[in-house]
């Protein structure tokens, strides 16, 4: 069978379309998962473990409270606090130097996706002293074993062995995303437990939540998808339309928190197969240009780019509108702008400091990402996109 499963704008690639799917990480999720944690390392042969985390977590006591029943089962611990947002090359290799210098064999990732992401790199750089950060240098072996434990549902970077880093120009020559991994570094085990997000502030369940809508919108009309990264999608965008007012308005309702951590890990799983789009190209180009918090650059520009997008792939936007309970693709753009509104981050690239004087430098960035080529219409030249980021 070749052709569409149906007629319906809904239809989603055929099931004869050829794919491959690889295996993910174990799951290991429910309230109190961090307590099986020692289990876990143990099952990886992991006695010399690096804490790849940020020092807000430390000082929030989160640390202490997932550390110590590990270190009590005998695991030597050593903390990096020194991950920041958008992490970058240099912090990456710092740490991979550190996990080097004291004989460490596996990594314990605790945090949002910016932790996660320099745990994957950091992983993969230990054992391999001339691999560097942005592919230079030797090609890395196989990278240490990760054990992931997100405490915020947005990235779902514990789902695969990539980590999108920051390349600073004094490292580089210019200022660009770079994409570093390998599957060695697909964590082994995601721990997903919903009472680390309990404490997370309305503002940045908002932003992380709006990160996993759109990784499951974006998957849902990638061209890379299949029939398997359209499930997880589907699946995490009808989570994440029900659930994520109710996370932002009630951060300690249990049932809104574990449906955002399993909408994030579901939303993860579908990008690792599909790759994403416009939405992502854009978002990565505003946050290397004005520093903003990746979700607010997301939200800043998908109204525009899904409206733009709607009649390059209308079985596409056609199955996410109907994951997010709406008539039709042509409802999305406004149903989009009411949920950004409705969670608070609808904003505009105007609000994130991004003025005409900077959107070829955006524009330009964007098309050079690779998550951008993935996208149902691509731009027919950057002046293009330029006027399309000037309705943003």
């Amino acid at each position: 069978m070749t052709g569409p499963l149906t007629t319906s704008p809904c239809a989603g690639v055929a099931a004869g379309t050829a794919f491959l799917s690889g295996s993910g990480p174990v799951v290991d999720f429910g309230p109190g998962a961090v307590a099986r944690i020692p289990g876990h390392l143990a099952a990886q042969g992991a006695r010399r473990v690096l804490v790849v985390t940020d020092a807000g977590l430390r000082a929030a006591g989160v640390v202490d409270a997932v550390t110590a029943p590990v270190a009590a089962a005998g695991v030597a611990v050593e903390v990096f606090d020194a991950v920041r947002g958008n992490p970058s090359v240099e912090v990456v290799e710092q740490g991979a130097e550190h996990a080097r210098a004291l004989g460490l064999d596996a990594v314990l990732a605790l945090g949002g996706g910016s932790s996660l992401d320099a745990a994957k790199g950091i992983a993969l750089l230990a054992p391999s002293p001339g691999a560097r950060a942005d592919g230079s240098g030797a090609t890395p072996a196989a990278g240490l074993p990760v054990v992931a434990v997100p405490t915020t549902a947005g990235t779902g970077a514990e789902t695969n062995g990539f980590g999108v880093l920051e390349d600073a120009p004094e490292h580089s020559g210019t200022r660009q995303k770079v994409y570093c991994g390998d599957a060695s570094v697909v964590p082994r085990v995601a721990v997903l437990d919903p009472e680390l997000t309990y404490g997370l502030p309305a503002g940045a369940t908002a932003a992380t939540g709006v990160d996993a809508l759109v990784h499951g919108l974006e998957s849902l009309a990638s061209r890379g998808r299949d029939p398997m990264s359209e499930a997880f999608a589907a699946e995490a965008v009808r989570r994440a339309w029900t659930w994520l007012p109710v996370a932002v308005a009630d951060g300690s309702d249990p049932r809104a928190r574990a449906e955002m951590l399993v909408a994030a890990h579901l939303a993860g799983q579908a990008l690792t197969r599909s790759g994403l789009g416009l939405v992502h190209g854009l978002a990565h180009a505003l946050s290397l240009h004005t520093g903003a918090i990746h979700g607010l650059a997301l939200a800043a520009v998908l109204p525009e780019v899904v409206g733009w997008s709607l009649d390059a792939d209308p079985a596409g936007w056609g199955r996410a509108a109907e994951a997010a309970g709406l008539p039709s693709a042509a409802a999305l753009p406004d149903a989009l702008g009411g949920a950004l509104e409705a969670v608070g981050t609808r904003v505009s690239v105007a609000d994130l400091h991004a003025g005409p004087e900077l959107y070829a430098e955006l524009a330009a960035t964007a098309l050079a990402d690779p998550v951008s080529r993935n996208a149902p219409r691509h731009p027919t030249s950057a002046d293009e996109l330029v006027t399309l980021v000037s309705r943003c």
